[in-house]
C-alpha cells in the first residue's frame, strides 16, 4: 500500500498532516490529499483477485485503517459499449459509465463512502451532508451501516422518491427553506457549532476521493487507456475535477501513457454558470441566484468547485454547454430505449450535451467516448412522466389485443 502522504492546499501549496482540517489556514484554498505515489507499484495483475468495488483501489485512497472502511459495495460499475445508442447519435465508438447500479443508485455512494470511512477513522460521533438528492440517500446508507447519527440539509422542493429514499435509511432530514446553497451554509454552520463530520463541508477534501475512482475504473475498463473524450455532468464541480486528479495520478504512477483525453461538461439550461464562463471566456463563476431545472440535482447556484472545474476543463481542451428540459427528456427517453437504462435528469443531461456536440461537429464521429450516467431514473420519474404516453387499456380478450400487437 502506497500510504497517504500529506495534505495540500490547492491555491498556495502549503502543506499539512492527515487532519479533519479542510481549508488553507493561510489563503483559505482548499486541500487535497497526496500520496506516496512513487511507492505505488500497480499494473494489470494484481486487480485479478481485488474486490469488486471502489475499496480495490485502497492503495490511493485516504484510509489508513481498512477496519476503518464502511463498506456497503459500491463502485466498479459497468462500462457498457452502447452500440445502439451511438448509432442513433452519430458516434462509432460510444461508452456508457453506468453508475445506476450503485447500492443507492447514483454515483455519489463513492465519495459517501469513502466520507464517512473517514468520520470513523477521525472518531467522529456523528456525520451528516448538504444534498440536492442522491448524496442525502448515500449518506444516509453509510451512516446507518456505520451506526452514526445522520443530519441531511436539503433544500425545499426536492423529487419525492429522493427524500422517501433517503428517510427510509433513518436520519434527520432538515428541509431548508430556499435552494441548495442556504441548505449547504447552514450545514456547514451545523458542522462547525456541533462537531458533525459533513461529507462535503469538512470532510470535503477526503469525500471527493471517492468520486476519483470513476477515472480508475474507467481506465481499468478499457485495459488501462484512457478514452478521447469523457462528458461529465456538473453541479458543484467536484467530480470534473476529482475525475481529472484520478487520470493524473494514474500516469503519474505510471500505469498509463501520458494523458490525451478532453474533459467536458453539461449542465441544464436555467441553472449554467459554469457553461456561462467558459462560453463568455470567464476566469469567475458568477453565482445562479434562482436556479431553474428539472436536473436538481444540478441545479447548484454557487458551486464549490466551480472554479477548479472550469480550470480543468481549459486545461483538458474540453468544452461545456446546457440543454433544455425538452433535450434533458428526449435524451433519458432516447438512452432507455436503446440501451435500457434509465437515468435521471443529471444523466440526461450529459447524454443531451453529448448529442449536442456532436449534431455540432464539435465531437467527431470517430472519438472514442465516455458518458457518465449518474443516477437513476426512479429517483425523479417526475421529470418524464408526463411526457410518456399513458397504458393501452383494454379488455381482457385477444380480440381487444388484434388493433395492438403487430405480426
Amino acid at each position: 500500500m502506497g500510504g497517504t502522504r500529506i495534505l495540500q492546499c490547492r491555491e498556495c501549496g502549503k502543506e499539512y498532516p492527515i487532519s479533519n482540517n479542510y481549508f488553507c489556514e493561510d489563503c483559505f484554498g482548499p486541500l487535497d490529499v497526496l500520496y506516496n505515489y512513487d511507492e505505488i507499484k500497480w499494473n494489470q495483475n494484481i486487480f485479478k483477485e481485488r474486490p469488486k468495488n471502489l475499496w480495490r483501489y485502497l492503495d490511493l485512497l485516504p484510509i489508513s485503517n481498512p477496519k476503518h472502511i464502511v463498506n456497503i459495495e459500491a463502485g466498479f460499475t459497468p462500462l457498457i459499449k452502447a452500440d445502439n445508442l451511438g448509432k442513433e447519435i452519430g458516434l462509432k465508438n460510444f461508452y456508457i459509465k453506468n453508475d445506476t447500479v450503485n447500492p443507492t443508485f447514483s454515483f455519489k455512494d463513492r465519495p459517501a463512502g469513502v466520507g464517512i470511512s473517514m468520520a470513523v477513522e477521525f472518531g467522529l460521533k456523528s456525520v451528516g451532508c448538504a444534498s440536492t438528492g442522491n448524496l442525502a440517500a448515500a449518506t444516509a446508507a453509510y451512516a446507518a451501516k456505520a451506526g452514526l447519527p445522520c443530519y441531511v440539509f436539503i433544500p425545499q422542493g426536492l423529487e419525492n422518491e429522493k427524500v422517501a429514499q433517503a428517510l427510509a435509511y433513518g436520519p434527520h432530514i432538515i428541509e431548508v427553506e430556499g435552494n441548495y446553497d442556504a441548505a449547504n451554509r447552514l450545514a456547514a454552520q451545523a458542522a462547525d457549532t456541533y462537531n458533525i463530520g459533513v461529507v462535503n463541508i469538512n470532510l470535503r477534501t477526503y469525500y471527493v476521493e471517492g468520486s476519483k475512482t470513476l477515472g480508475y475504473e474507467i481506465a481499468e475498463q478499457l485495459n488501462w487507456s484512457l478514452p478521447d473524450h469523457v462528458i461529465v455532468p456538473v453541479g458543484s464541480g467536484a467530480l470534473l475535477h476529482a475525475l481529472c486528479k484520478g487520470f493524473e495520478e494514474l500516469e503519474l504512477i505510471g500505469i498509463i501513457d501520458k494523458r490525451e483525453v478532453k474533459i467536458s461538461a453539461a449542465q441544464g439550461h436555467g441553472c449554467a454558470p459554469l457553461v456561462e464562463s467558459f462560453k463568455n471566456n470567464l476566469n469567475k463563476i458568477i453565482p445562479i441566484e434562482h436556479p431553474k431545472t428539472i436536473a436538481k440535482s444540478l441545479a447548484i447556484g454557487e458551486p464549490g468547485d466551480g472554479i477548479y472545474a472550469l480550470r480543468k476543463i481549459r486545461e483538458y481542451n474540453g468544452l461545456a454547454e446546457d440543454v433544455t428540459n425538452e433535450e434533458i427528456v428526449e435524451a433519458i427517453r432516447l438512452l432507455a430505449q436503446t440501451e435500457g437504462i434509465f437515468s435521471e435528469p443529471a444523466g440526461g443531461v450529459s447524454l443531451g450535451v453529448l448529442k449536442k456536440l456532436v449534431e455540432a461537429g464539435k465531437i467527431s464521429p470517430d472519438e472514442k467516448v465516455v458518458c457518465l450516467i449518474t443516477g437513476c431514473g426512479l429517483k425523479a420519474t417526475e421529470a418524464v412522466v408526463g411526457q410518456l404516453p399513458n397504458p393501452i387499456l383494454v379488455e381482457p380478450n385477444l380480440e381487444a389485443l388484434a388493433p395492438i400487437i403487430q405480426m
